[in-house]
């Protein structure tokens, strides 16, 4: 690994341009009041959920409210070369959103109808600022749903520029699988579409999947074209504790390869069973525990259930616990959606700093098992939560904010993490994405030549370096 293991390695390379004073009148003059210079907003928009704390805010912060919006705002960009960096709800973990360039801030959180829903080709059109639980909840009334779910109510346009995933991932795939098109404005303020409505095409490059993950640094995505899924007819939710994250992992291994459609299976370690059950005054077995749905017809999810249920048993699992209406699957998965908030509660005053990686599923239980040690043995508190179907799975580590040693272990384990992931034929990160802290990683994952082809493009499409700049790769 190339990739420093000190401290320094959390303090990003701070280079801001200088805004023009004539930049600012024009961008005042354009956006009114949907134009702030005020130091709380400023603030607001220039931090977000990750380990970089020291970066001076943007600039300004424009709150678009339509494509063309997005577009004026751009070209004034491009014309006083300032960079631009989208902005949805501020969810994202590894400092896409940090101006350590200087520039403006485009909020899309006003970018919020939902356009077009084509319940007959399950498809739906939205503005980027639309987010999945708002998506989800304009659509119900269609016995449609979109699966995608990282946990945060993250904005559509983001979810895609990250290329998302989240619990659900394995069985309806990634943003990558779900955006069918975009609106795109580019570097030169122009708006462009990518895709069609249609399942599939031939027809030139794809352009939709080089805009899907590009972290905001080839354009500002303003529409998405997404995928959605008929509601299942039945749902079934159960969880399953195991002696130890081992057997947890074996039985995940054997439900997949033996084709079984779960649609989603989450991991919890013990210390994050032990915290969930402090924080929501829980009773579940602090064991390493497995969380299951089940979606399809009532007789193909009992089925699926017991199946799972015989191969948890294989292997060691106790207290399998199932459940079909709304309110018992809430209960169950509760002990999931509060692992992070339990996790902070159970150190007061701490910071959480979030990895992720994804591995083979053949090689999830040793990448698991020897991160888990190295942990332990490090003093570190942490947390360990996966969406295991697909071999992706996050540590968050527990550290003192003002300690600057528990910063750099919290660094070293992180680096040691992403080297036994690259190792057993995984990647740097299986959902977070690079932005400012896994640029090192990428090098190691995809060699020079790649990212050197990347960057390439990255010229072509945005040759003033004014998207997101400093993300990804080093210009």
């Amino acid at each position: 690994m190339n990739a420093p293991t000190t401290l320094a390695h959390l303090t990003p390379q701070i280079s801001p341009r200088d805004v023009p004073e004539a930049f600012l009148e024009a961008l005042k003059a354009r956006f009114g009041a949907q134009c702030s210079t005020a130091m709380v907003v400023r603030e607001q928009h220039g931090r977000d959920e990750s380990a970089f704390t020291t970066v001076p805010p943007p600039a300004a912060v424009v709150f678009a409210e339509s494509t063309q919006d997005v577009a004026d705002a751009v070209k004034l960009c491009a014309q006083h070369r300032v960079p631009v960096i989208p902005f949805g709800v501020g969810s994202s973990l590894e400092g896409h959103l940090l101006a350590v360039q200087g520039g403006i801030s485009i909020d899309l959180s006003r970018m919020n109808r939902v356009l077009a829903i084509n319940p007959e080709d399950l498809t739906v059109t939205v503005q980027a600022g639309v987010t999945r639980k708002q998506l989800n909840e304009e659509i119900k009334s269609t016995g449609l749903f979109f699966p995608i779910d990282p946990g945060a109510d993250a904005t559509l346009g983001g979810m895609s520029a990250t290329r998302a995933s989240g619990t659900n991932a394995v069985r309806y795939g990634t943003m990558r699988e779900n955006v069918l098109a975009l609106e795109v404005v580019t570097a030169q303020g122009e708006v462009v579409r990518t895709g069609t409505r249609a399942k599939k095409s031939s027809a030139g490059y794809d352009l939709t999947r080089l805009y899907v993950g590009s972290e905001g640094t080839l354009g500002v995505i303003t529409e998405v074209t997404l995928r959605i899924y008929p509601l299942p007819e039945a749902i079934s939710a159960a969880i399953c504790s195991f002696p130890s994250i081992a057997e947890a992992v074996q039985t995940v291994i054997q439900v997949i390869q033996l084709g079984v459609p779960i649609a989603r299976v989450e991991l919890l370690d013990a210390n994050t069973v032990r915290m969930v059950n402090q924080y929501a005054k829980l009773g579940l077995r602090e064991e390493a525990m497995l969380l299951m749905e089940f979606h399809g017809s009532p007789a193909s999810v009992k089925e699926q259930a017991e199946t799972v249920q015989a191969l948890a048993s294989d292997n060691g699992g106790e207290a399998f616990e199932w459940a079909t209406t709304p309110e018992e699957r809430t209960r169950l998965w509760t002990a999931r959606h509060n692992a992070y908030f339990a996790a902070i509660q159970s150190r007061p005053g701490c910071r959480a700093i979030s990895t992720d990686t994804c591995v083979p599923i053949s090689k999830l239980a040793d990448c698991l098992l020897e991160s888990a040690a190295e942990a332990d043995a490090s003093g570190i508190t942490y947390f360990l939560v996966g969406h295991v179907g697909d071999g992706n799975f996050h540590f968050g580590y527990l550290i003192d904010p003002n300690n600057a040693q528990e910063f750099a272990t919290a660094e070293t384990l992180n680096q040691q993490l992403v080297a036994r992931a690259l190792r057993l034929g995984g990647t740097c990160t299986g959902e977070h994405g690079i932005g400012l802290h896994k640029m090192d990683f990428l090098v190691n994952e995809a060699g020079e030549g790649a990212v050197g082809l990347m960057r390439t493009i990255k010229h072509a499409l945005d040759p003033h370096n004014l998207m997101n700049p400093g993300k990804i790769f080093r210009w």
